[in-house]
């Protein structure tokens, strides 16, 4: 039935019908900001695209460090190491952590404990054997 045909009374929503979704569902508007969250967004593509990339670049690595050791080798790892792990547990708060000031605190932890992490083995590579040279004496072992 074409909607000419039909009066426009009919093809409103009822008010206690309009009431009851208006809230139930958020109001969306096409022309403001994207909502919060990755839904869709570029940067949401970039991000699992990086994701990716370093993943891929670990498993690279993995033979690299066995192949070549060296500093240059080790530093990556350093650098992919922390950030794969930075990563992962970002989603693990991201899923388990819920309300503002909780994520916050999470979030600032998670960004101290990757600094120190990726301090931490950078002091490891520059001050003692490196990160290639000691999974090597723990195979040895």
């Amino acid at each position: 039935v074409p909607a000419a045909l039909l009066g426009s009374a009919l093809l409103r929503r009822p008010a206690a019908l309009g009431a009851a979704a208006a809230r139930c569902a958020p109001a969306r508007d096409s022309h403001g900001p994207p909502p919060q969250g990755h839904g869709g967004s570029k940067a949401a593509s970039l991000h699992w695209t990086g994701e990716r990339a370093v993943s891929v670049l670990l498993l690279g690595l993995l033979p690299a460090a066995y192949l070549c050791p060296g500093p240059a080798v080790d530093y990556s790892l350093a650098a992919a190491l922390t950030l794969h792990g930075h990563w992962g547990l970002g989603q693990v708060i991201t899923d388990y952590v819920h309300g503002d000031v909780p994520n916050k605190v999470a979030n600032t932890g998670l960004y101290v404990l990757s600094a120190l992490t990726f301090a931490g083995l950078c002091h490891f590579n520059y001050h003692d054997v490196g990160i290639c040279k000691a999974v090597a004496m723990l195979w040895s072992l």
